[in-house]
């Protein structure tokens, strides 16, 4: 009969893509029973690992051929809720009752929302990020658009799998450091064309994840890229960690005004501070005449949420063509074209969210 040691011995070969270690050193298997022709085996893993789950159970059935006596090995799936691995898990699903816990050595949360999809949220959070690194200030980038993962790609590092350093409740994801500023995503963890199809809970465990098991380190500002809407990921935000604030993101037209009223009231109602509203595709600069503009989405729209709300309007920013690069990666205008007009309007907005956050450039 084997031994539990010899059947974890025949898993070493079974690892985890990002850190190439394997899932017993990590602690992410455990043997339940050693029974031949049957061993029971359940399969631990942190939320950041769920996507490699299917791959890990083909690596584990192909290791029991080195097993005598071993014919069939059952999988069982761990209960990987934040309870046993977030540092704040004990506090459940979380609350504002339950107060707040800061993330180590970063100094300033801030999150980018939107009350609608494809007003440009990501853009200005990804461009917005480079343009205080570019300031001189350590910047991190939290990419909690669960559904909707489009920062690395918007970074030129979709292809790149995070590594995870620790082991057991010690376990960090390490930030992809690029274009001057460290970003953890789901979209690093899954393949690209993998759907995430989660309920409420699982979504605020891997926020959680990303908030307090990655490897910030010393971090002036940690930008949070939000999902569209006013749902579970927002609320998970603004019931686990403290934020310097908000700000709301809308385009000119009337139907991404009202969307996004919804979602600053939202952030009112939880005492987040609204630190302003940007308003993007304010005017369209063609690339020939770069002298001309065209306010080709209406107007207004910026100035009057922010009116209405009695907060800053912080920027309009326009269109160009090269907003993001045409080098096969769509890196950001900022970090690519810094003498563009977008880029010099990014540039100007840290200087203003720095003001307004009394933060020393």
């Amino acid at each position: 009969m084997q031994t539990n040691d010899k059947v974890l011995k025949a898993f070493h070969s079974v690892k985890d893509v990002g850190s190439e270690r394997s899932i017993v050193e990590l602690g992410w298997l455990e043997v339940v029973s050693v029974k031949p022709p049957k061993i029971v085996v359940r399969l631990n893993l942190p939320n950041f690992a769920i996507a490699q789950r299917g791959q890990m159970a083909v690596d584990i059935r192909e290791s029991i051929k080195s097993l005598e006596d071993i014919e069939e090995v059952q999988i069982e799936i761990g209960d990987s809720s934040p309870s046993k691995e977030s540092p704040i898990g004990q506090a459940g699903h979380g609350s504002q009752s339950q107060g707040l816990t800061a993330i180590p050595k970063v100094k300033n949360v801030i999150a980018i929302s939107s009350g609608k999809g494809g007003v440009g949220k990501s853009t200005v959070a990804v461009n917005l990020a480079c343009a205080l690194s570019q300031k001189g200030f350590k910047v991190g980038l939290l990419d909690a658009d669960i559904y909707g993962p489009n920062t690395p790609y918007m970074l030129g590092v979709s292809e790149i799998t995070p590594e995870v350093s620790g082991s057991g409740a010690e376990q960090k994801i390490i930030p992809i450091e690029t274009c001057g500023i460290g970003m953890v995503s789901m979209g690093l963890l899954i393949d690209q064309n993998q759907p995430v199809i989660w309920r409420g809970p699982m979504l605020n465990g891997i926020i959680r994840q990303f908030l307090y098991q990655a490897s910030w380190g010393e971090r002036d500002f940690l930008i949070v890229d939000l999902p569209p809407g006013t749902g579970d990921a927002q609320l998970s935000l603004a019931q686990a960690v403290p934020m310097a604030g908000v700000i709301i993101v809308t385009t000119p037209q009337n139907v991404s005004l009202q969307d996004s009223r919804r979602g600053l009231a939202m952030f009112k109602q939880m005492n987040i501070p609204v630190l302003g509203v940007i308003e993007n595709m304010t005017y369209f600069i063609p690339p020939d005449q770069p002298q001309k503009s065209y306010k080709i989405f209406g107007s207004g729209g910026g100035s009057q949420l922010a009116k209405e709300n009695n907060v800053p309007l912080l920027s309009q920013i326009p269109i160009e063509t090269d907003t993001f690069s045409g080098t096969g990666k769509d890196l950001p205008v900022v970090h690519t074209s810094r003498d563009s007009i977008t880029a010099k309007v990014f540039l100007e907005l840290a200087g203003t969210l720095c003001n307004a956050l009394s933060v020393k450039q």
